[in-house]
């Protein structure tokens, strides 16, 4: 799969494949990952208007 594929499914715009196998573990992965591209945007919106007053 590939990683905009994935990234749009942690972020729920893409519906996520029923065939994928689901454990408890998968899932705590996910959310995690799911956390951090979140902080990730945020930090990236935050550092951007810290420049743009600058």
């Amino acid at each position: 799969m590939g990683v905009w594929l994935q990234i749009a499914e942690y972020l729920y715009t893409k519906k996520k494949d029923p065939n994928r196998p689901h454990t408890k573990w998968v899932g705590y992965m996910h959310e995690i990952n799911r956390l951090s591209i979140l902080l990730f945007l945020a930090a990236l919106i935050i550092i951007m208007i810290k420049l743009l007053r600058h």
